[in-house]
């Protein structure tokens, strides 16, 4: 049984929060936790109140015990792009894609 939490529409792009999630993949939610405390990337803190969050299901919705878990998925995946202007010479103006993500966390107890 897994306990997943999803974070979505957070502003930032998906290539960014993917490199944050390689990190902790596979790990015990306790080591994922040190990890994503000491990872100086922007992606981290949304990843730790999402693993937070997951932590919390599996242990108030499933009963599992929250010594044993461990993260057995998580991705990101593209939101919606926001799509602004920039001025530029001579009246043009060039695109910004302002990128979302979706992220999806699931943990599992170990046997």
């Amino acid at each position: 049984m897994e306990a997943k939490a999803y974070l979505r529409y957070v502003r930032i792009s998906p290539r960014k929060v993917q490199i944050v999630c390689d990190l902790i993949r596979g790990k015990d939610a306790k080591t994922a936790m040190a990890i994503l405390m000491q990872t100086p990337k922007a992606a981290s803190e949304p990843l730790v109140k999402l693993l937070k969050s997951a932590c919390a299901n599996a242990e108030n919705n499933f009963n599992m015990d929250p010594e044993k878990l461990v993260v057995t998925q998580v991705f990101a995946t593209p939101g919606p792009i926001l799509k602004r202007m920039m001025p530029r010479a001579q009246g043009r103006a060039y695109r910004i894609n302002k990128r979302t993500s979706h992220v999806t966390l699931a943990v599992a107890e170990k046997e």
